[in-house]
Order: structure tokens, then sequence, then C-alpha cells
């Protein structure tokens, strides 16, 4: 009885990001219309733009191999399974033993693999350039996440989501974790190709990265890919309050009552980080392409020094 439990709840959580995703891309771009003064789409578009995608026909290139074909599958696969591993409103779910941070960052990287062969395996220019790119923000970005990851393991001496949520909740303020706050939110912008790396509302061919690789795409397979980059975003904001703000995560075996908690403040959660980031992507402009390895790397400038600070304050 337990076990069907713990595999119903470990279902409700993968079904939670699944039905969210859209619902926190479409806010974004709700406040984001707002403070521009603008009326701006309904919350809810984004479902609908899924729902006419679904239901139009997939019109394919005639050089288009079977790895084009494949890679929305596998994306939003790998992608759902990374997001549904996080822990948004419980621990200790069926499949916490795999939800691990090093899994998570392996998982994204998969879908990025996939996602820039499909972008050249056409053979068009804009997909070739949106693949370099992607791949140049990849070689920035991993390494600044895996020194965020070593940072945080450094700490609690494991990188498994649901003990990291439980050790972090009794960890007080500390200048490391803030400074690996700072660079995990500077690679999820990043990798989330949000304002200032790339602007997710642009088709300006000089300066498409993730759109670029797309331009090819059309019906369900366009429609699992932007699924995919709704749940990424969805992603990075529930392993942020999982590492950094694991409040009122429900451990194992707790109380209908305590489920329902959780599950309202991980809403309230997505609430923040939608309002945080349309008002974020509002205040500044895109950033030109040749700047962002400076952008990412004070990401990994910062990962590394609160890595030297964990390190030097354990030696002491």
């Amino acid at each position: 009885m337990a076990v069907i439990e713990s595999l119903a709840i470990q279902a409700v959580q993968m079904l939670l990001v699944l039905c969210l995703a859209p619902l926190v891309t479409g806010l974004v771009r709700r406040i984001k219309a707002h403070l521009l003064r603008r009326r701006g789409p309904s919350p809810l578009q984004p479902y609908r733009d899924l729902l006419r995608l679904l239901r139009k026909e997939v019109v394919l290139a005639d050089n288009a191999s079977w790895l084009f074909r494949v890679t929305p599958y596998a994306i939003f696969a790998a992608t759902w399974v990374a997001a549904a591993l996080v822990p948004t409103f419980a621990t200790g779910l069926q499949f916490s033993w795999s939800a691990d941070l090093i899994v998570v960052i392996a998982l994204l990287g998969s879908a990025r693999f996939f996602l820039a062969l499909a972008g050249m395996d056409i053979g068009t220019s804009f997909g070739g350039i949106g693949a370099s790119r992607e791949m140049m923000i990849a070689t920035l970005a991993e390494p600044a996440m895996i020194m965020i990851v070593f940072s945080v393991a450094l700490l609690a001496g494991s990188t498994q989501l649901s003990y990291l949520a439980g050790f972090m909740v009794s960890v007080g303020l500390r200048v490391s974790l803030a400074l690996a706050l700072i660079a995990l939110v500077m690679v999820a912008i990043a990798e989330n190709g949000r304002i200032p790396i790339d602007n997710p509302a642009t088709h300006l061919e000089l300066t498409m990265v993730h759109e670029a690789m797309v331009l090819e795409y059309s019906g369900r397979h366009l429609a699992l890919i932007e699924l995919s980059a709704s749940l990424k975003l969805v992603l990075y904001v529930s392993l942020i309050g999982c590492v950094f703000a694991p409040w009122w995560l429900a451990p194992a075996g707790a109380s209908a009552g305590a489920y329902l908690i959780g599950a309202a403040v991980y809403f309230v959660k997505l609430l923040l980080a939608a309002a945080l980031l349309a008002v974020f992507e509002t205040m500044v402009a895109k950033m030109r392409v040749f700047r962002v390895p400076d952008f990412l790397g004070a990401a990994l400038m910062l990962s590394l020094l609160g890595a030297l600070l964990l390190f030097v304050s354990r030696s002491l």
C-alpha cells in the first residue's frame, strides 16, 4: 500500500510540472506586458498555442533524416524526466534515489545535444548558426553549473536532491551559498535563452539562438519543443527552490494536508519566480552575442569563489 501511495504521489508531481509549465510561461508574458503598459495575452495563451500546434499537420523538409523526426520526442522525454525528478512539493518520493543533480545536468545536456544536431540536420544557415551559438553557451554554462554542484556537495556531502532539501533547511545564511545562488540564476537565464542572453519572442535572424534551431519544425513537433522549453524553465525554478528555498516540502509519508501545503507553497514560488523574471527582463536589454562569455564567465567565477570559501571554511 505504501508503494502504491508513493507511486501515486510521484505521478502527481510529474503531472504537476507538466501542467504548470505553460502557465509559468504565460504569466511571464502577461506580467511583462503589464509592466510595458500593454494589455498582453492571457496567461492561458500557451495552452491554446500548444493545442493549435497539435492540430496542425507536420511539414518536413525533403532532406530531413530520422534524427530530425525523433529529436522533439527525445527532448521532451529528457526534459520532462529531469523536471519530474526535482522535488517540488514533497521529498523522499518513489524515484528520489535517482533525483541527483548530476543526473539532471546529464539529461539537460542530452536534450541540448539532440536539439543542436536537429538544427544542423536540414542544412540551413540559420540552423547552423543557432546550433553553434547554443554549443558556445553550453560550453560556458556547464562548467559554472558543475562548480555550483561542487559547492553544494561540499557543504551537504551529497548531490541527492531530497537529501539536499532536508539539509538546507537547517543551514543558515552563508556568503558562499549566496554566490552559488547568483551563479545558478545566471546559468538558468542562459540555459533558458532569456534576456539578456536571448529573446524568446524575437524572430530576427541575426540574434536568434533557440528559435534558429527550431525554424523548420511545425505541428506536433514544434508543440513538443515549445512545451519542453516551458518545462526547462520550471525545472530551474524548482531546482532553485529545492536547494536554496526548501521550505514546506512534505517529507516521505506525510499527511495529505502536508502535501497540499507543499503544493500551495510551490505554486507561490512559481508565481514569485515568474514575477521576478518578468521584472528583470523588462529592466535589462539583450546583450550582444560576443558578450555572452563575459556573462557566463562571471557566473563561473562566482561559483568558483563560493566553492573556495566553503573549502577554506571546512579546512579551518
